[in-house]
């Protein structure tokens, strides 16, 4: 089997040769492919989305190797790439979700594809935790400070004092696979946690230990609130500003998620009226911020160039996964994550 590796500088070319060999042994070509996430910048590619590279040095890659499957993160497979690619028949993407696939053109042409849900689950969950502590208790801002020369011993002031985790209720927009593992770090500082996710199961999630409740009851009783759902045409600005109206007064939002989750244009004036006590940001409606971004002036924000999900762990695990799935096609098995599964059995060797 003809494989191709095509990396970035995250989940590297070597990564995933290595995981491939072990998954597979060393009966099979592997050719690798480095793209230049993340020293530049994801984006559209001709027909997908958060893609890096250019479909001219993906097909390079493949056309002429013959490649049957490739294992990525970012390449772009649009139209134009299964088409110059007849001899394709399996992509395995090292993502929650494969953004950077013509899923419908997969189809197509006959290409499986499969995904790696919860491979940044930890790292993700971890720095939503980090996010929340530094906006609460207002370290970034007290470190900066210190930096400068001024010593900021008026935060110990009552009003300007921070919350505590312990006995606060916190609520979680989506309870997947990240905010199970939020979930289980908070109730270990001793937060009350309410869980908002039509997905959920009700009973599953009291038996973890969580309170289900709808989202609008969650924002008016949470004084921390942190988004975990995923970006679907349903969930665009599920929380807009009639939704950050609900919350209390002084409540703490973080926003590790998706950019495209949180309207953030009523944002500058909740935090400079009050009525938003802080703000903690890991992605944006515009990735990166420009320039004039009203909320580099805002009090209270914490912000963070979409880190959450990048740790040397992550990108070892986002390699295993895929390995695993071009194992499993090349062995004939059914795919544990497919994206397209109504083409899997006439995709499989």
């Amino acid at each position: 089997m003809r494989i191709l590796a095509a990396g970035d500088h995250f989940v590297r070319p070597d990564l995933l040769r290595a995981a491939l060999r072990e998954e597979l042994g060393s009966d099979h070509r592997i050719t690798e492919l480095t793209l230049p996430w993340p020293h530049e910048p994801f984006g559209p590619v001709g027909d997908v989305h958060e893609a890096s590279g250019t479909e001219e040095e993906l097909v390079e890659a493949l056309a002429p190797a013959g490649a049957e499957i490739c294992v990525t993160q970012m390449a772009p497979f649009t139209e134009k790439v299964f088409t110059a690619c007849p001899d394709l028949r399996m992509v395995a993407v090292s993502r929650g979700g494969p953004v950077n696939v013509d899923l419908a053109a997969a189809t197509r042409h006959g290409v499986a594809v499969s995904f790696a849900p919860g491979r940044n689950a930890p790292a993700a969950a971890e720095f939503a935790i980090g996010l929340m502590l530094t906006a609460m208790r207002r370290i970034t801002t007290a470190d900066a400070e210190l930096k400068r020369g001024k010593w900021r011993g008026d935060f110990y002031a009552y009003d300007e004092g921070g919350i505590e985790l312990d006995g606060a209720t916190v609520g979680l927009v989506g309870y997947g696979a990240i905010g199970r593992i939020v979930a289980r770090v908070l109730r270990a500082f001793g937060s009350h946690v309410l869980v908002a996710d039509p997905y959920t199961d009700p009973a599953a999630a009291r038996a973890d230990g969580v309170e289900p409740v709808e989202l609008d009851e969650l924002l008016r009783r949470s004084s921390v609130v942190s988004l975990h759902a995923r970006l679907t045409p349903e969930t665009h600005h599920l929380i807009d500003a009639a939704k950050l109206e609900l919350l209390p007064k002084g409540a703490v939002l973080i926003n590790s998620a998706r950019g495209g989750l949180l309207d953030y244009a009523p944002l500058p004036d909740l935090l400079k009226s009050g009525r938003l006590g802080a703000l903690a940001l890991d992605v944006y409606d515009i990735e990166p911020p420009p320039a004039d971004w009203p909320l580099h002036d805002a009090p209270n924000v914490v912000t963070a160039p979409h880190l959450a999900g990048a740790t040397q762990q992550t990108a070892h695990r986002a390699a295993a996964i895929t390995a695993a799935e071009a194992g499993r096609f090349v062995r004939g098995e059914k795919l544990a994550h497919p994206a397209n599964p109504e083409i899997q059995e006439a995709a499989r060797p």
